[in-house]
């Protein structure tokens, strides 16, 4: 799982960037755990890079910071680790190892959940609260997927791609929120939604209309700031909800308030419970037809959802492999039904770094779109604020979403 290769020294930016979009086209190998680690040599100034690989089916952006401070150190020079007895692995499974499992689990799942409802209602009122909660998050998914909108941001994607970076700085979003109000998070799309309206302009397209973007959101448990917060155990814990994107808002101020009082409707909605609600019933789903509808729901015209903006929040100290500091983070995000363009965003040690990853095809500009994020955000604190700022949600200090 551990691969070295190395770029014709001095190596640049611009070359580790199409060796990121290559390594992470390739597929991960079916018949291996699912994750890779590339460690990259030749870059300029001394440097070297990882470029690491997980299945999402593993892990989540939480987790996945989680895993990122487990394989580094804290500080440059770190006691020696223990000595540890050699390890053998088990024997793989047998094929019908597996089956029996497989359908152990399809028993024993139901029959587990069944036990979970009979528990709750002891609690009617309980029970009534959470099934009403769910049928409004149910109307509130299926209203979001109605809303139509379209541009050159869907269709059909090759198997290549293409991944460029963004950077600002924590201090930067964290001085447009306290000037402007919104949220940590609030800050970070608007700035995405300002680079998307100028990329849009420069291809010729309208930007008369919003932008549907999925949000993934953990629903994992949050700490005091609201911020979701890992728990030692690798998985996926994940749901989702649509937010959009106001293109069609030139002045930032504006497109920031907008977005603030959206992400607060989307909390009361319960978007996310919904995403929760649906994948619980994966426990009475034959595995088949699951997997049936996941692969058909790549391949159907995708024209309400643009693009895929994930955010995660990430240590904010530095860390070291072998004694050497890890000067920057950037995340990288897949695409799937039929999107274009993915934005990621992963923080570290006072900079907020932005991944973007384009179908190699039909998104040969994404550089644009990196160019404009760091621009938007530079444009948004060359602004004066005007009178009283009213924060919609005071006193909360975190992403809420992610």
């Amino acid at each position: 799982h551990i691969r070295h290769t190395a770029l014709p020294r001095p190596g640049t930016d611009a070359q580790l960037h199409t060796l990121i979009g290559r390594v992470m086209a390739q597929q991960l190998d079916r018949d291996r755990p699912l994750w890779e680690m590339w460690i990259v040599e030749g870059l300029s100034d001394d440097r070297w890079a990882i470029v690491s690989k997980v299945h999402h089916c593993m892990v989540d952006g939480v987790a996945g910071s989680e895993l990122l401070g487990l394989i580094l150190d804290t500080e440059p020079d770190p006691p020696e680790p223990p000595e540890q007895l050699p390890w053998t692995p088990s024997l793989p499974p047998a094929r019908w190892e597996l089956a029996a499992e497989a359908v152990a689990d399809m028993l024993t799942s139901p029959f587990e959940l069944s036990r979970l409802v009979r528990a709750r209602t002891r609690l009617p009122r309980r029970i009534l609260g959470q099934a009403s909660e769910s049928v409004t998050a149910l109307r509130a998914a299926a209203s979001a997927m109605r809303s139509p909108s379209s541009a050159s941001l869907n269709g059909p994607i090759g198997p290549h791609r293409r991944w460029m970076p963004a950077s600002v700085t924590v201090a930067e979003v964290k001085e447009a929120r306290n000037r402007f109000g919104g949220t940590f998070n609030d800050v970070v799309l608007t700035v995405i939604a300002g680079a998307f309206r100028e990329l849009l302009l420069k291809r010729g397209e309208s930007v008369e209309y919003p932008l549907r973007s999925l949000v993934p959101v953990s629903v994992r448990a949050r700490d005091e700031r609201g911020r979701a917060v890992g728990d030692g155990e690798m998985a996926n814990r994940v749901s989702a909800i649509f937010a959009d994107l106001p293109v069609h808002i030139e002045n930032q101020i504006d497109r920031l308030r907008c977005i603030a009082a959206q992400t607060d409707g989307l909390k009361q909605s319960k978007q996310a419970l919904a995403g929760e609600v649906l994948s619980s019933l994966s426990g009475f789903a034959p595995p088949m037809l699951l997997s049936l509808a996941g692969r058909l729901g790549t391949k159907v015209s995708q024209h309400t959802v643009n693009t895929v903006t994930t955010n995660v929040p990430g240590p904010q100290i530095p860390l070291y492999a072998r004694g050497r500091r890890m000067l920057e983070v950037y995340p990288y995000v897949p695409l799937g039904m039929q999107l274009r363009i993915g934005v990621a965003i992963f923080s570290y040690d006072g900079k907020v770094g932005f991944g973007i990853t384009g179908d190699y095809d039909t998104a040969p500009d994404i550089d644009l779109l990196a160019e404009g994020i760091e621009r938007a955000m530079g444009e948004l604190l060359a602004i004066e604020p005007e009178g009283v700022i009213i924060d919609l949600r005071p006193g909360v200090d975190a992403d809420v979403l992610t």
